[in-house]
């Protein structure tokens, strides 16, 4: 397996374990749990949501400084400035 499929595999996997946090934050609301046993769960959803998007972003930036740097086209690194913004939201 070479090394893009191995990131798409770890991507893949770390959003079924999100996938399957919301499905135990939905058990949790039908069952009655404390809010803040949901509120607790649903931080690390966020968290491990942002770590995903991290990750893509990382490789998202990376692609664009060296298409930049092979072509000196502004469009990348303002394609890259307009993600970045919409990440950060």
């Amino acid at each position: 397996m070479d090394e893009l499929s191995k990131e798409k595999e770890n991507l893949l996997l770390r959003l079924r374990k999100i996938e399957g946090q919301i499905k135990g934050i939905q058990k949790m609301i039908e069952n009655d749990k404390s809010c803040n046993d949901v509120l607790t769960q649903i931080a690390a959803v966020k968290a491990a949501l942002n770590k995903v998007g991290t990750i893509i972003l990382e490789k998202y930036s990376k692609s664009c400084i060296a298409e930049y740097k092979n072509t000196e086209n502004e469009k990348s690194i303002d394609e890259l400035i307009e993600t970045l913004l919409r990440f950060i939201k």
